[in-house]
């Protein structure tokens, strides 16, 4: 979350520079402040105690994907007050605001957090805030302690929301509160929060944060940045930054295109969100419904203001078409009720038969592609245990003994007051491959990796997903797909068939219709120049509940001469 806290109210749009410290993050931050006041010992609040909720926020829908965090360079009590991990995502959607006694968790970041809110004494630095929420080391903190990797996250899919958290002494109560809670509980008390601690919690704490630019439709702030400000004004619009990895995205559609291959086990997941915990006693449970069938994910239990991915597997039709895959749920808000999947048949684009008369006059060597790529995953699932905390309930009853006498008696009952705690088990998972390109076995004058234009070309691929989630939580690799220079590795295509399979899959090329002796192999053009032949091969459909791992490897030979030059003509005898 980006927080800044300075005199500073000119608008900067941040654009983070190519440094080796910074990442592709844009922050979308502004900030204002001004002096504070006097407090005392009941309502007071001392400088530097402050922090950072961080929540990773899915664009094009705008729900909170991740459980939120709590970032402060102090070190808090477990036993003060605060509202729970609810971001402003959450309280937009109707979360309520629910005191909290116990458990308050944080976290001291690797990297100290720079001064956010202004306490009139000293002007806050927004430039160093925004290079801070900007870095790649900061992002990959972020996305490590909240198990989303750091290619997910900056992958231009999601957006960091930043709000500014203060620890302050209210009522002579110790508490944490962001500027949203803070408006929300100034409502509550019919404004006694912001008699008490007006320029804090109605300037500076909102002011340290704003958007120049709408964003996760909250809109860009063009009030005071100095002056104070109202609850209804903090709730729309104050108190929170916003870090992008793309330009803003288009409107939310309410449906979401999905695109798989035919005949191939793949994984549809959803996000459901809840404002209030849901615990084993009543669980969520989410249907997906598609082709005449319906799957139901059951036990699904949710901690109050937090999300969970869900997911089913299944193994796509064997002709192309367009599936529709309907989504409910018992409890909560989904991110997506209805998604539409396209399956595409990929063997339809096999290369020509090479001629010994073909050519290419004006062929120059592409540069290799720089197809997508995403390699490591990670995820979570939330589980409940039940915190038994027993209570005696005292039930005093009075026994006359006649003559005015008499004795009470305590005929109470224990009562377990306890509460579910809930546990968040992350899993991860990561994709790699080893590419081998060899001159076909039939090949008469291949020398190692050297080889003559004309002939062909054997490849192999051997992948690897490594994982601690179960089996139900992955698909390992399903294919491969053979892209070549002579054809800008574009147009025409050449699939692998997988030999063997689950976590470690190898892969060969199909058997070629060209070949006389039906050989895995791929005719390299005669008219090839001399020098490298890389092919370029994309391994895709190894699938985890967040989404498709895939990645590209290469591998080459060398041309020298072409096939030509093998041949002896002479007259006969």
């Amino acid at each position: 979350m980006k927080q800044v806290g300075s005199l500073i109210s000119i608008l900067i749009l941040l654009f983070c520079f190519p440094f080796t410290v910074f990442s592709e993050g844009d922050g979308n931050i502004d900030n204002g402040g001004g002096g504070m006041g006097s407090g005392t010992s009941q309502n007071k609040w001392r400088p530097g105690e402050e922090g950072v909720r961080v929540t990773v926020v899915r664009a094009s829908d705008e729900i909170a994907v991740s459980q939120s965090l709590d970032y402060t360079n102090k070190t808090m009590p477990s036993n003060m007050f605060h509202f729970g991990k609810v971001s402003k995502i959450h309280y937009r959607n109707g979360s309520p605001l629910t005191p909290h006694n116990n458990s308050y968790t944080f976290k001291n970041p690797s990297m100290a957090l720079p001064k956010i809110i202004s306490s009139g004494s000293e002007n806050i630095n927004i430039e160093v805030i925004k290079q801070y929420f900007c870095s790649e080391g900061a992002l990959k903190m972020i996305a490590d302690d909240l198990g989303v990797s750091y290619e997910t996250l900056t992958s231009g899919d999601y957006r960091l929301l930043l709000e500014p958290i203060t620890y302050i002494t209210f009522q002579g109560n110790y508490m944490a509160m962001t500027a949203h809670e803070a408006a929300l509980y100034d409502q509550i008390l019919s404004g006694e929060l912001r008699t008490k601690m007006v320029s804090l919690t109605h300037q500076n704490l909102p002011l340290s944060m704003f958007l120049e630019k709408s964003d996760l439709s909250f809109p860009a702030w063009a009030g005071t940045t100095n002056g104070r400000v109202s609850n209804s004004e903090i709730i729309s619009s104050l108190g929170l930054g916003v870090v992008r990895f793309t330009e803003l995205p288009p409107p939310m559609e309410s449906t979401a295109a999905y695109e798989y291959r035919t005949d191939t086990e793949v994984i549809t997941s959803v996000f459901l969100s809840t404002g209030r915990e849901i615990t084993p006693k009543a669980p969520a449970s989410v249907t997906f419904s598609l082709l005449g069938s319906s799957y139901t994910v059951t036990n699904i239990v949710i901690p109050e203001g937090d999300s969970q991915i869900v997911w089913f597997k299944w193994r796509t039709p064997s002709k192309p078409q367009t599936v529709t895959i309907q989504v409910s749920a018992s409890e909560g808000v989904l991110s997506q009720q209805r998604i539409t999947a396209k399956l595409v048949d990929l063997n339809q684009n096999v290369p020509p038969n090479p001629t010994a008369k073909d050519r290419n006059d004006s062929f120059s060597i592409p540069s290799l592609p720089k197809n997508k790529e995403k390699t490591n995953d990670s995820w979570g699932v939330w589980s409940a245990s039940w915190h038994s905390n027993w209570v005696w309930i005292p039930n005093w009853q009075w026994y006359g003994t006649g003559n005015g006498g008499g004795y009470w008696v305590d005929n109470g009952h224990w009562e377990d007051q306890g509460w579910w705690d809930y546990q968040f088990s992350r899993y991860q998972a990561s994709l790699s491959a080893a590419h081998s390109i060899q001159p076909d076995r039939k090949v008469p004058t291949a020398i190692g990796q050297e080889m003559k234009s004309g002939y062909g070309i054997q490849m192999k691929v051997n992948t690897n997903l490594t994982t601690n989630a179960p089996s139900s939580h992955f698909k390992g690799a399903q294919h491969a797909v053979a892209y070549f220079p002579e054809f800008q590795y574009k147009t025409y295509w050449r699939l692998y068939d997988r030999l063997q399979s689950v976590n470690q899959a190898t892969f060969e090329l199909k058997p070629n219709p060209y070949s006389t002796y039906n050989q895995r192999v791929h005719f390299t053009p005669i008219w090839y120049p001399d020098g490298s032949y890389i092919p370029h091969t994309t391994i895709i459909d190894a699938w985890t509940p967040n989404g498709m791992l895939q990645l590209n490897v290469s591998d080459r030979v060398q041309i020298k001469g072409n096939l030509f030059s093998d041949w002896h003509i002479s007259p006969k005898k």
